[in-house]
């Protein structure tokens, strides 16, 4: 508990905000008989909430708003700006990040180094990867482009985000990781591997089969677990991260990785289907504060799923054609915040912190306090 010495200018509501409890709370603790007299100098002892702590990545690009970053950084453990693009010689892209990383480093969060194997067609590329994890010279060449970059710019570490691996490259991705992993530690930098949503070890597609839980649980300090994108740009409407195979994935991933390394990801955004729905025709990518206020200018009811936890609502656009949007609230946060307690994960993840969500940030200071670099 904490004792309070009042001062000008208070008000038991006042206080009792200030420290996350009640005024209830602070009456009976400290016997009040009249809630509405405090006196200037007087004592307070006040019940202080023991929050259990948890990391918190977020992914931004480098044209981060100042003001997003404000908002958002007290509440993250790391900043893992994307991408720096590897190359099939050995060389990375860089990109102009130093206003981010002086940002975050002046908030106390780590920033960490997004290596990706987007290539020149703008998507994960498997034959760039391929080339990486089959030639020990280019290999070498990229760690140490790796590490100079990272020691000029201040990073704290690197987050490894190789997808659509090759299926038959999954052990010279093991080989690549556990000497990128000795190279790195032996320079002290911390290494996150981002990791597709997987429930079983041996779950088929190019998505997934060259990703091995166990090895980047092994090799790792932490594994960010990329659950959402259920609900994608063409696929069928259907929720984001639905919590009930977010559920199935986490279970599956505490049998393969220390509970403690995982970092569960947390979607900030939903999307927008046209009725009825069109493979070829894309949903709209849309933030969680714009589809709370397109629901308010519609004037319709959102909805809640009870299986997958996630806020809904359908509406008629200027031309008749009817809508469905999949988000994300306060609710659905909670539901998933509960999957970090549930499981004694070590955080989560959120992708992405460009769209500021004040809800999300709400109930994750209310749950959990941030670990800090």
């Amino acid at each position: 508990m904490t004792i309070y010495t009042v001062e000008r200018g208070d008000t038991l509501y006042g206080i009792a905000r200030k420290f996350s409890t009640t005024v209830r709370e602070i009456i009976n603790l400290n016997g009040l008989s009249n809630a509405n007299r405090l006196m200037i100098g007087q004592t307070l002892v006040i019940p202080t909430k023991v929050l259990p702590s948890i990391l918190v990545n977020g992914y931004a690009y480098p044209n981060i708003s100042d003001i997003t970053l404000a908002l958002t950084l007290p509440s993250l453990t790391f900043l893992s700006i994307f991408s720096y693009r590897v190359t099939s010689e050995g060389n990375l892209k860089e990109i102009n990040d130093s206003r981010v990383i002086t940002t975050a480093k002046d908030n106390n969060t780590l920033p960490m180094l997004v290596m990706t194997n987007i290539g020149s067609t703008g998507r994960f590329e498997s034959a760039l990867a391929h080339t990486i994890f089959s030639n020990k010279a280019v290999q070498d060449k990229l760690i140490s482009n790796l590490i100079t970059i990272m020691r000029n710019k201040g990073y704290a570490g690197v987050d490894i985000d190789f997808e659509y691996v090759y299926p038959m490259d999954r052990e010279l991705y093991n080989s690549f990781l556990e000497k990128l992993v000795t190279r790195l530690h032996e320079e002290e930098f911390i290494i996150t591997t981002a990791l597709a949503p997987k429930v079983r070890a041996n779950q088929v597609g190019t998505l997934y089969e060259a990703h091995d839980y166990a090895t980047h649980g092994r090799l790792a300090d932490h594994v960010i677990i990329m659950t959402y994108e259920w609900g994608y740009t063409y696929g069928p409407p259907m929720a984001v991260a639905p919590l009930n195979q977010v559920e199935r994935v986490i279970e599956y991933a505490v049998t393969e990785i220390p509970s403690k390394k995982i970092l569960m990801g947390i979607p900030n955004y939903g999307y927008d289907w046209t009725l009825p729905y069109e493979q070829d025709r894309p949903a709209k990518s849309i933030s969680n504060t714009n589809a709370v206020a397109l629901a308010t200018e519609k004037g319709v009811e959102i909805q809640f799923d009870p299986v997958a936890k996630a806020p809904y609502f359908y509406y008629k656009d200027e031309s008749g054609a009817l809508h469905i949007v999949w988000f994300e609230d306060a609710r659905s946060i909670k539901a998933k915040l509960d999957l970090v307690t549930k499981y004694n994960l070590g955080g989560i993840s959120v992708w992405t912190i460009m769209n500021y969500f004040p809800q999300m940030y709400a109930v994750l200071n209310d749950n959990f306090k941030v670990e800090k670099g």
